[in-house]
């Protein structure tokens, strides 16, 4: 089965995490203890029945507060499709949070209160989307059960919402009126919304197309481990181990090895201990090459005729994830997958309204939350895609050199 990874965002109170509760206790993902624990949770904080916020709000000041501070993960599977579901605050001083979880999701859904309409931050979240490419958008219209299921409020928000993805270039925009704490067309069709005939949330989830056409993607393998037993019996046994990134690999296949820039052959290719003739997007794999190359962990193994770019500099959308400031000429480690080099900053060019996209001259240093376009010099040279044309390769994060912590998540362009 494959993976879908998804986002929720919206404002607070929005509903996020008990739609994500909802999904688990509908689609019966939650063991007998979690529920046994929820019940007596949820007894402590109202009377109203099961809390299926508590699912995902894991610090105790999320729950004390009823609300999100920090991405929860949440796992669950149908018999169709796995899923990863990352949930993210709606509070603009944890914009951060919403992009370092946006950035490897293939679909977003952004919860509207059917009370509120379309509103700022409901813009903020679809304008995230946007700059992180996302392809899918789900806008799940919640708590229709306070404004009497109205087919009327429906659409109307959904016309608000269309302008919104119009003027974002937004694509695959789909629509639904839910809500979570009923459980109204998440799992199962709701009675009481008789005009909507599209599809549950749920069985658009299991359903819609993730990976696209793998023949047409530019294969990308990037190693992370060299194996080299060197025992009597594997004395000549070298294998480069990683995962599949994009496109297929077969054995035969003209690769060049990057940044080297040295041509060879796959003479054989393994996977979970055995030989194969090919292998695809996503899987691990150890792949041999016919010439004695010099191959170290980080290098890209790539089709000869789709190759990436090479550079030691480039511009990047950055978003600042530190209290501690952004200025240029800072250094930092960039890491890129299992590559890590030294970085600095060249130039900062200018910094990105996240509520209107526009652009605003830089005046001071960059402050945690905020979003900038800069030009980056590695100490030697990267292999990249642009964000736009791989998620996957066009991502990377800052690191601090003297701390060791993540302080900027990066969007190569």
């Amino acid at each position: 089965m494959d993976i879908l990874r998804f986002i929720t965002a919206g404002s607070v109170d929005d509903g996020k995490s008990t739609l994500i509760g909802r999904l688990l206790y509908d689609s019966k993902n939650i063991l007998i203890d979690q529920l046994e624990a929820l019940e007596k949770q949820s007894k402590n904080k109202n009377e109203n029945g099961i809390d299926l916020a508590i699912l995902t709000d894991g610090l105790r000041a999320e729950r004390e507060q009823g609300i999100t501070i920090d991405v929860a993960y949440r796992y669950f599977s149908t018999p169709k499709r796995k899923f990863i579901i990352a949930d993210a605050p709606g509070h603009i001083q944890y914009t951060r949070n919403m992009i370092t979880g946006a950035s490897n999701s293939q679909l977003i859904v952004i919860l509207i209160d059917a009370r509120q309409g379309v509103i700022e931050q409901t813009r903020r979240h679809s304008i995230i989307a946007s700059l992180l490419k996302m392809k899918n958008v789900v806008v799940a219209i919640n708590k229709m059960d306070l404004v009497d299921y109205s087919e009327e409020v429906f659409n109307d928000i959904k016309a608000q919402y269309e302008l919104v993805a119009k003027k974002l270039k937004l694509e695959n925009v789909n629509y639904f009126p839910i809500s979570a704490f009923h459980g109204d067309n998440i799992v199962s069709k709701s009675e009481k919304t008789d005009w909507y005939n599209g599809e549950t949330l749920l069985n658009f989830l299991e359903n819609v197309e993730i990976n696209g056409n793998q023949e047409n993607e530019n294969p990308r393998f990037q190693v992370q481990y060299v194996i080299r037993p060197q025992t009597d019996e594997l004395h000549d046994y070298r294998g480069y181990a990683g995962e599949v990134i994009s496109g297929i690999y077969k054995k035969g296949d003209e690769i060049t090895v990057l940044p080297q820039n040295i041509q060879t052959k796959i003479s054989k290719i393994e996977t979970g201990g055995k030989e194969t003739e090919f292998v695809f997007t996503n899987q691990p794999a150890v792949i041999h090459v016919e010439d004695n190359i010099d191959i170290s962990r980080g290098d890209f193994l790539v089709k000869t005729n789709q190759q990436p770019k090479v550079e030691n500099e480039f511009e990047a959308v950055v978003c600042w994830l530190d209290k501690k400031e952004l200025n240029e000429g800072n250094k930092y480690f960039i890491q890129h997958k299992s590559k890590t080099l030294k970085a600095i900053i060249k130039e900062i060019e200018y910094k990105i309204d996240v509520n209107t996209l526009e652009q605003t001259p830089i005046t001071e240093s960059i402050k945690l939350n905020e979003v900038v376009k800069l030009r980056l010099k590695t100490a030697s040279p990267l292999v990249f895609d642009s964000f736009e044309e791989s998620k996957s390769t066009g991502n990377a994060i800052l690191i601090d050199e003297t701390s060791n912590s993540t302080v900027g998540a990066v969007m190569i362009l």
